[in-house]
């Protein structure tokens, strides 16, 4: 196994850096001018200087090799810097955002723990309703309960989250004051009381995107169980005398959870991803609205930096999943 980890890891640096430069010349190719927002009184001497200043003056290949050099070095050695205190890139030019004129990587580790509270804790919940409610619905096929299931993984997969969002505010902020409509990301949790105010404003997200992550996730492993119930396998475990519980949550289960592994592992670069829609709707102030404000106002540095970050985890949570495949099924081999 850890040869095979070996040759992924190697084949995923050429295969990022192939990523990193699609991403760079998409974003070159993409209309827009980040000086668009000036305003037409500033000259154009001046206008030419602050386009210098961003750098955009400079030719394309010099750009993506600085950004390269940022990403991969300078960042890096400010974070060494600021664990253990040192001074390794004292003066040297980090990522700078375009519109804030701030360095990138500080933006996102600010937005990073807003992200991470509400997706986070949204996938998490949606995984752990999800594969029981899975389980059990295969197991007792076209059942009441398996038809309630189905019915709400229908729904919930299929209404969009912007709409489910509006109508829970429409409920349970405007009608019922539950809740608050609009999260408040200066909150600060440091007692018993300003915890329950952040259970209250991460309730509705939290419930938008879980709906939708227990749908989907509970379709897939419904259909795995069933493709594995009915195999010879479990038959032969069931005549050899193997109680139904062991037969189905160990031998059925673990055969079941191969395919899902990969729905679940991808789905986990979505949670530093954001959930674009949905902080809109509840203006929490993540790494989803970070991006569509960026792209916005063409923050390029910003916009490639973000997408770069969401790639690496993409291709880092593959490996993952593919090495969870040996574990729960014995027959996979890597060598």
């Amino acid at each position: 196994m850890f040869n095979f980890a070996l040759r992924r890891f190697l084949i995923a640096i050429p295969t990022l850096l192939i990523i990193s430069l699609v991403i760079f010349m998409l974003l070159e190719a993409a209309p827009g001018d980040p000086l668009g927002d000036v305003p037409l009184t500033v000259p154009p001497d001046v206008k030419e200087k602050m386009r210098a200043a961003l750098g955009l003056d400079s030719a394309w290949y010099v750009r993506y090799f600085l950004w390269m050099k940022q990403f991969f070095w300078v960042e890096p050695l400010n974070l060494v810097d600021y664990v253990w205190g040192t001074d390794y890139a004292k003066g040297m030019q980090r990522v700078i955002s375009f519109q804030s004129r701030q360095p990138v990587m500080q933006i996102i580790a600010e937005r990073v723990p807003q992200t991470l509270t509400v997706v986070g804790m949204s996938y998490l919940i949606g995984v752990s309703i999800a594969l029981p409610i899975g389980i059990y619905s295969a197991y007792r096929q076209y059942s009441w309960f398996d038809q309630i299931g189905t019915l709400v993984s229908m729904i919930g997969f299929s209404v969009p989250t912007f709409f489910s969002g509006v109508v829970l505010i429409i409920v349970f902020a405007v009608k019922l004051h539950w809740f608050p409509s609009i999260y408040d990301t200066t909150h600060r949790v440091t007692d018993w009381a300003s915890f329950l105010k952040q259970v209250r404003q991460m309730a509705m997200p939290v419930m938008v995107l879980s709906l939708y992550n227990a749908a989907q996730i509970s379709r897939f492993m419904r259909s795995s169980m069933l493709d594995n119930l009915n195999q010879d396998y479990v038959r032969t475990a069931r005549a050899k005398g193997l109680t139904e519980r062991v037969v189905v949550l160990v031998h059925v289960l673990r055969n079941s959870l191969i395919p899902v592994v990969t729905v679940i592992a991808l789905g986990v670069p979505t949670i530093f991803g954001g959930a674009i829609i949905t902080e809109q709707v509840f203006k929490v102030n993540g790494l989803g609205q970070q991006l569509i404000t960026s792209i916005h106002s063409n923050d390029l540095p910003m916009v490639m930096t973000l997408t770069f970050i969401f790639a690496i985890l993409i291709v880092t949570f593959n490996l993952i999943a593919d090495l969870l495949y040996g574990i729960l099924d014995p027959r996979i081999r890597y060598d």
